[in-house]
């Protein structure tokens, strides 16, 4: 099940932010279950959209992570906004693909766990307030509307923007490209989180993401290896090739109970993304 997020202000008291709105002090919660609301006492608002919330219990609060209370560096940062970028383009990719060479795992995938994933990225992005529109200066702020401005297919950096069309180009050509696109996008985020998550010591939050991220990218890439197996290919997603194969030693199949449904550029001229 998927690890709800929380931001506490202090102590116990909470903050619901809804409607979107960034808060300044970036204090807010998301995906607070109904049973949770019960159990809590709304205490008015402080400012439009704005909700204090008391009283959460402890075993309650054992389930949650406290996200935006680290003291990110820019290295840190700048992962935040590569995988925010990354987590768009396997959503834009598979629905792209999905037009031309329609298949049930592509739409799926897209809508109901690269949506969300990108969305968590994008939540932890508000909560540090970082502006991510050029992975350069973060020193401006936050803004939904910047990045609502990316049309689907659109990056502002280069090589995933060099990499969506590249990938592009093989996924409309059959439905087994198609499919073996999802492999490819699969490892390449896995390799990206591998090396995200080890960046990322030292901020818990972050941390928790993009692991939670990672073992959505182990389940996507054997919902293709099976797909593609159901077609008649026998390799599955190891038809692309020895990078590209994967054990259950490297890709778990069963998450550590962190939610995910989901898989760094892994094309053989890829470079390093830049920093």
């Amino acid at each position: 099940m998927k690890t709800s997020i929380l931001i506490l202000s202090v102590a116990t008291t909470l903050l619901i932010a809804r409607g979107g709105s960034h808060l300044q002090h970036g204090l807010y919660v998301h995906d607070v279950p109904q049973q949770v609301k019960q159990d809590c006492t709304l205490l008015g608002t402080t400012a439009p959209n704005e909700q204090y919330v008391q009283k959460v219990p402890q075993q309650t609060m054992q389930n949650y992570t406290i996200i935006g209370t680290s003291v990110l560096n820019d290295e840190q940062k700048h992962t935040l906004a590569y995988m925010w970028n990354e987590e768009k383009l396997a959503k834009d990719i598979y629905l792209a693909i999905n037009e031309i060479n329609p298949h049930y795992l592509l739409y799926n995938i897209a809508t109901k766990s690269e949506t969300r994933h990108q969305a968590s990225v994008q939540r932890m992005v508000e909560a540090y307030d970082l502006n991510i529109s050029s992975l350069v200066d973060y020193s401006g702020s936050y803004s939904e509307a910047e990045l609502e401005a990316l049309a689907p297919g659109e990056y502002a950096i280069d090589e995933l923007q060099t990499l969506y069309d590249t990938l592009y180009l093989k996924g409309i050509q059959s439905t087994q490209d198609a499919l073996e696109v999802g492999c490819l996008v699969e490892v390449t985020d896995i390799n990206d989180l591998d090396e995200d998550i080890q960046i990322a010591q030292g901020a818990d939050d972050v941390v928790n993401v993009f692991e939670n991220l990672r073992d959505g990218s182990y389940r996507h890439y054997w919902a293709f290896d099976g797909a593609l197996k159901a077609m008649g290919i026998s390799d599955g997603c190891c038809v692309l090739g020895e990078e590209h194969c994967k054990t259950s030693e490297d890709y778990p199949q069963a998450s550590k109970g962190k939610n995910t449904l989901k898989g760094k550029n892994t094309l053989k001229d890829r470079p390093r993304r830049g920093r």
